[in-house]
């Protein structure tokens, strides 16, 4: 079981028997009362959102869930398939089942599905991946790397701010948790 100390972005919890994961949590300790912690939940099946106010040291339920790696190997626009290697078994995702963790991955990467009562709910990425720059402003002479930059389309779709110095073509590591630029890869 999980006490509302152990709360953290990402946290995958059981809720009136469903699995959820805390999208946002913040502790509050009210100079009259006891302390509680507001929470914003989001239902792993549904992706529906609640907003839920726990008690100070109240104890929700360890969601029972299931993971394998499974390779990415397309999209047709609505859904995701992915493949389990060792018994090749496919399973189907629906775009709005992946968040934002959809910006992350290109075909034949590994990701980890989340699986709940043997169906699958949701995907999840490492901290950083590695993608190249689809489309950016071309360089202009006189730019700093030391102020502000430039927005970058990559190849997944997801749209980074990045420095001056960065053009089509380039791989970038990338933050999944602030999918935010981290570093030009070199290679």
């Amino acid at each position: 079981m999980y006490a509302t100390t152990d709360f953290k972005k990402g946290l995958k919890i059981e809720y009136n028997g469903k699995p959820y994961v805390i999208v946002e949590f913040q502790h509050v300790n009210p100079g009259k009362g006891s302390a509680f912690v507001r929470t914003r939940i989001k239902n792993l099946e549904t992706a529906q959102v609640l907003e839920v106010t726990f008690k100070a040291g109240e104890k929700v339920n360890v969601p029972d869930l299931d993971f394998k790696e499974m390779q990415y190997m397309y999209n047709d626009g609505q859904s995701y398939t992915f493949m389990d290697m060792a018994t090749y078994d496919q399973v189907v995702l629906k775009a709005e089942d992946l968040d934002d963790a959809k910006y992350f991955i290109i075909e034949n990467s590994m990701v980890r599905v989340t699986f709940f009562q043997n169906r699958p709910v949701t995907v999840e990425v490492d901290n950083f991946v590695e993608l190249r720059v689809k489309e950016t402003q071309p360089n202009i002479k006189g730019d700093t790397s030391g102020g502000g930059g430039k927005p970058a389309t990559l190849e997944t779709g997801l749209v980074v701010t990045v420095p001056f110095h960065i053009s089509e073509g380039d791989l970038l590591k990338i933050d999944t948790r602030t999918s935010e630029y981290v570093e030009k890869v070199k290679k």
